[in-house]
């Protein structure tokens, strides 16, 4: 994805449910409309991440995975 990035969570080395702790914590600390990027490296975040999304309202504007890592792009929510 080319669109810059306001911060970047790197998760890698994590397991559940650490990750979506972090993020949520890195989430409130990003401004309405703000792109984070997570890198994480535990498989139990493709279904994880998605849900958070949709419970709280934010975007998943794109997820990848290359060779082990997952990558996410996620659209703070507009207050």
């Amino acid at each position: 994805m080319s669109q810059p990035v306001d911060a970047i969570l790197d998760a890698t080395g994590l397991n559940c449910p650490e990750p979506v702790m972090m993020l949520h914590n890195k989430v409130r600390d990003l401004p309405a409309g703000g792109l984070l990027k997570v890198i994480a490296t535990d498989p139990s975040t493709r279904r994880d991440i998605p849900k958070f999304c949709i419970f709280l309202g934010h975007e998943l504007v794109e997820q990848q995975e290359e060779a082990g890592t997952y990558l996410y792009w996620i659209r703070k929510k507009a207050e």
